[in-house]
């Protein structure tokens, strides 16, 4: 069992992305791939949200072949800032999240209602 699989819990949902991206072309099906892998590091932690951000990802590549769209003309010269771009329609899940709410409220109960230290 792959670590993703793990991660995922669906295995029947998660085996029907598989499906999707193994009929792409060849080049499109190595990008989502290689997307995929980076999006795990700073995607959605949750299984739902991260399938779901999966399934979004293959969608617009299965559009684009469709489309007759390139792999450049999707992730544009830059893949990175593609890949971090896309990742911020998923803000659900993310431990960067739970961090940020974490310091403020921490940050908060610091310093009170009034604003003044305690």
């Amino acid at each position: 069992m792959s670590i993703i699989s793990k991660i995922v819990g669906d295995k029947k949902r998660y085996r029907a992305y598989q499906a999707r991206v193994a009929a792409l072309p060849t080049p499109h099906r190595e990008t989502v791939e290689a997307l995929a892998r980076y999006l795990m590091y700073f995607g959605p932690g949750d299984s739902d949200n991260l399938t779901s951000m999966l399934e979004d990802l293959t969608d617009l590549f299965e559009q684009s072949v469709a489309d007759g769209v390139d792999v450049r003309g999707i992730v544009g010269d830059n893949p990175v800032e593609f890949a971090e771009e896309f990742q911020r329609n998923y803000p659900e899940g993310q431990w960067i999240g739970r961090e940020r709410d974490r310091l403020n409220d921490t940050i908060t109960k610091a310093v009170g209602d009034e604003g003044t230290p305690r």
